[in-house]
């Protein structure tokens, strides 16, 4: 992992394990570790955790495999989905939801001057 890419991961572990609450001690205990590997793992000191720790941890968390595989580069830009199908799969939003989502997301990617359309789905349908 590139060190962007530990500072990602640990940001995301740290912001959620506060947002519940929890200390670093009752998140490795629920995971099953000791508080300190738990805590190395979220200071950035364990650089390359393995898959199934991750996955522990994102269980306890509430954050699903992949965002944290995301979020520590094992996943490449390119294999993440775009956003109407992977809106459509997680969420049963109706399509007036969908189009509010997209209207919403093409606005702000237009202010940072990102060429992203939400509506017509990803290029040449390469996910579709």
């Amino acid at each position: 992992m590139t060190p962007e890419q530990v500072n990602d991961l640990t940001k995301v572990l740290r912001e959620r394990r506060e947002s519940l609450g929890l200390s670093a001690n009752e998140v490795g205990r629920r995971v099953g570790m000791s508080a300190t590997t738990y805590w190395r793992i979220e200071d950035g000191q364990i650089a390359s955790p393995k898959a199934e720790t991750l996955q522990a941890i994102g269980e306890v968390l509430g954050i699903s495999a992949g965002d944290l595989f995301a979020s520590a580069g094992w996943i490449s830009n390119k294999e993440l989905p775009t956003l109407r199908p992977y809106l459509r799969t997680k969420y049963d939003l109706p399509p007036e939801g969908m189009g509010e989502i997209e209207a919403q997301f093409d606005e702000i990617a237009r202010k940072h001057g990102i060429s992203f359309d939400a509506a017509t789905g990803p290029v040449g349908g390469e996910d579709e």
